[in-house]
């Protein structure tokens, strides 16, 4: 026992020491949170000041009352077709309305394109409700909105920050034990150490006990800062996060151990593990939905630990749902895959020479 915490320690020590695996495993994932909160933060907002002109017209108090109930929070009048034109063009108004007694006619600013979207929305649910209104009509079936997960939240930010979290326990999990154990064989350390009566289980137990730690408060503090800088809300299922977090810390080691079982230099190991975890990232629906891919895209990313790990962090903190089973299946699995690699490879990984 104590020569297992002496080598928790050492390898704590270790990582404390190494400035990229503290980058990447607390500021890589609250950096990218807060590029891409400040930057599109508020696309998926569904509130805007809509600018309007129009002709006085019998119509023209039943367009008011359509343009308050379809979500725009703040109107603003202009004098002339031109006026309005002028504030769309600066951003005084997020979107304009032109009503000359018999059409709708919406403006736009033209490099506005992410808003632009949720402002179209509007525009046609005002539309919609418009032409019904003036045909004494309304809607055949009601709406009702109903939000599919534990937490009532369709922001774009929510839906990014777990897949976020997931992408950085991937990448700490890779360059656990493919940077840092072959490094250690490059710089001799590891031959002093086998030396010892050092089981190879046991270090590479040393090596997840640390990582696990790290990761753990790394997911914490990304979703604390999150909710402050962001005013984003969670629903988080403790245990389900708790859970998930583990395994999937030791089911990404699991790969990095393939890495350096491969792999022989430092810096090749680090490339292609940071090859792999690029192409994950990007395949896996972390920044846009994986249904916008073309279809041997989204074949290819089915076949991606990170597009799980994603979708079940999301489920860990409320903001998707799935199935229970499912969520567990994922989890199970990830767990496995560090069970059955860790002791398969260790013997051949933690050794000084390989031939």
């Amino acid at each position: 026992m104590n020569a297992f915490l002496a080598l928790v320690r050492s390898e704590t020590a270790t990582f404390v020491r190494d400035k990229m695996a503290v980058f990447f495993t607390f500021l890589f994932p609250l950096i990218f949170i807060l590029i891409f909160g400040f930057l599109m933060g508020d696309v998926d907002s569904p509130s805007a000041t809509l600018g309007l002109y129009g002709a006085v017209t019998i119509d023209e108090a039943s367009l008011r009352s359509v343009i308050d109930e379809s979500g725009v929070n703040r109107t603003r009048s202009f004098g002339s077709e031109g006026e309005l034109e002028d504030a769309v063009a600066g951003r005084s108004v997020d979107f304009g309305l032109v009503w000359n007694g018999r059409a709708l006619e919406f403006l736009y600013h033209p490099n506005r394109i992410q808003e632009n979207h949720a402002f179209e929305q509007l525009a046609l649910g005002i539309a919609d409700a418009f032409n019904l209104r003036r045909q004494g009509l309304s809607p055949i079936l009601p709406i009702r909105t109903v939000h599919v997960g534990s937490e009532a939240s369709t922001r774009w930010l929510n839906q990014m920050v777990p897949g976020i979290i997931a992408f950085s326990i991937l990448s700490s999990g890779l360059f656990a034990i493919s940077g840092h154990l072959t490094g250690m064989k490059q710089r001799k350390t590891l031959d002093r150490l086998i030396v010892t009566p050092m089981q190879p289980v046991a270090f590479l137990a040393a090596i997840a006990v640390v990582r696990l730690a790290v990761v753990y408060v790394s997911t914490l503090l990304t979703i604390l800062i999150s909710i402050a800088v962001f005013d984003l809300t969670f629903s988080i299922d403790w245990l389900r996060l708790t859970v998930l977090v583990l395994c999937s810390t030791l089911g990404m080691m699991g790969l990095g151990t393939v890495i350096a079982l491969v792999v022989r230099r430092p810096s090749s190991a680090g490339n292609v593990a940071n090859i792999l975890a690029m192409i994950m990232m990007f395949l896996s629906g972390i920044y846009f939905p994986i249904e916008f891919m073309p279809p041997f895209l989204r074949a290819l990313s089915r076949g991606l630990p990170l597009t799980y790990m994603a979708d079940a962090m999301r489920f860990a903190t409320g903001v998707s749902d799935m199935s229970v089973v499912r969520f567990w299946a994922i989890a199970l699995s990830l767990l496995g895959l560090a069970v059955v690699l860790f002791p398969i490879l260790a013997g051949y990984v933690v050794r000084p020479q390989r031939t």
